[in-house]
């Protein structure tokens, strides 16, 4: 997931495109700048997603790669059909009865900067890029 547009958000697209190259075939990978609701088509008729998006927890350092488990995330008090998170989006998969993943995970990187259009890749976030590369694959593998 990610934007290019906007410096670091790109991070998820890459390492998605890198773990391409290096493990063809190996998964779908889907490139995708959606959120929300829009996400559910996405995820619709597999069993396992693995995510790859930048993170802006600010209890981290740029680069530091976090693996978070569905399960612990907690549901948005207020959702709407543009802002909808994971467990919403499992609650709705199950109301409608359809093939959603059983196991979601999500692989970040703590970045600095997704809001200013046209800026580049903080120093840190491309120095982690090939870790983070790394770790979606040892969850391919």
């Amino acid at each position: 997931m990610g934007n290019e547009l906007f410096g670091d958000d790109a991070v998820g697209l890459l390492a998605v495109r890198k773990t391409a190259q290096r493990a063809p075939g190996r998964a779908d990978y889907v490139e995708t700048g959606l959120h929300g609701v829009a996400l559910l088509d996405l995820l619709i008729g597999y069993e396992k997603a693995i995510i790859v998006d930048a993170v802006q927890t600010g209890r981290h350092s740029a680069g530091t790669i976090l693996e978070i488990e569905t399960g612990r995330l907690n549901p948005i008090d207020n959702p709407s059909p543009h802002f909808t998170g994971i467990p919403e989006l499992i609650r709705l998969a199950r109301e409608l009865d359809v093939c959603f993943p059983v196991e979601i995970l999500i692989v970040g990187m703590e970045v600095v900067n997704t809001e200013d259009m046209g800026s580049e890749m903080t120093g840190e976030v491309v120095a982690a890029l090939d870790q983070l590369t790394e770790r979606v694959m040892f969850h391919l593998l």
